[in-house]
């Protein structure tokens, strides 16, 4: 075990141990919480995802699907009220929160039937998160098409922010809009989030996502967007033949710790959420030794 020189000292000079005990016990007190998306263990049922966050040191759970099933207000641990209850019986045996619940809801298009549907969603998945006592949902912006004028795409994504945000006023809930898709440069999201601005909506950075298309600095994004970072995606990885590689934390070519540094130094209080992309990219590693990593990597990272 290693301890710092005050500590050392203060054993050594016959210093009681809860003295230092309680000092190893704020330093351990200042690793950020942690959580997971279940994108990354998509052939898992719902006891083996909460068993395995527990036993690794996760404090949260981000639902993005369970067994394949993406729509969560149709998988059968959320489809009825009774469900609900067992389902939050099962994460508070095991210290555990729903931290956010990710839609695939996108508010870029023009289509009134296609909007319409997508903003249904989102709202479905308010309503869950209601339920559950989960803070935040997750949408996509999340194109530009060429065939639309750029302003008008982005109008639209502002207008479905606040129509949900809206949606949301009387609920727990903030709605995320995750960098993502066409819409990752730190102008693009500063121009929509001022426009859009709420007190039920908030962002999700996904520093990977962003860095591997636009190389901007990570100080230099949270610094444009820190006031609207409720949530973060956090994964690693290199960029071969233009194609993203995932890798474990801290063995891409990505600035991904300056990122958590920013955060961390900036006074962000959410969860740092492991994606891990298994669902999109089956030839990865295995959830059980990726998701097993994140914690340990992480605690490697900060002091205690």
């Amino acid at each position: 075990m290693k301890l710092g020189g005050g500590l050392l000292g203060m054993a050594l000079a016959g210093a009681p141990m809860t003295g230092i005990l309680a000092e190893r016990k704020s330093l351990k007190k200042r690793i950020p919480p942690l959580s997971f998306s279940t994108l990354g263990c998509p052939d898992w049922g719902f006891p083996q995802i909460v068993s395995f966050a527990a036993a690794n040191d996760y404090q949260g759970i981000e639902m993005r699907g369970i067994l394949r099933q993406l729509d969560l207000p149709q998988c059968p641990e959320f489809s009825s009220p009774e469900n609900i209850s067992a389902t939050l019986k099962l994460m508070k045996s095991k210290g555990l929160h729903f931290v956010d619940l990710g839609s695939s809801a996108q508010m870029h298009h023009a289509d009134p039937v296609e909007r319409k549907k997508n903003l249904d969603d989102a709202r479905r998945f308010i309503d869950l998160a209601e339920k559950l006592s989960c803070p935040f949902i997750r949408v996509f912006p999340n194109n530009l098409p060429k065939d639309q004028d750029r302003d008008t795409t982005i109008g639209l994504i502002v207008k479905g922010l606040r129509e949900l945000g809206e949606y949301a006023a009387n609920t727990q809930v903030t709605v995320l809009m995750e960098s993502h898709g066409e819409l990752v440069y730190s102008a693009d999201l500063k121009k929509i989030m001022d426009a859009a601005a709420h007190e039920h909506v908030g962002m999700v950075w996904d520093i990977f996502n962003m860095w591997s298309v636009t190389k901007e600095p990570p100080a230099e994004v949270y610094q444009n967007l820190k006031n609207y970072i409720r949530h973060t995606h956090i994964k690693d990885g290199r960029m071969i033949d233009g194609k993203e590689q995932y890798t474990r934390l801290g063995q891409g070519e990505s600035p991904i710790f300056a990122a958590i540094d920013a955060l961390w130094a900036g006074g962000y209080k959410g969860y740092f959420s492991f994606e891990w992309e298994k669902m999109w990219h089956p030839e990865i590693e295995a959830p059980e030794t990726a998701l097993a990593d994140y914690p340990i990597a992480m605690k490697k990272h900060f002091p205690g």
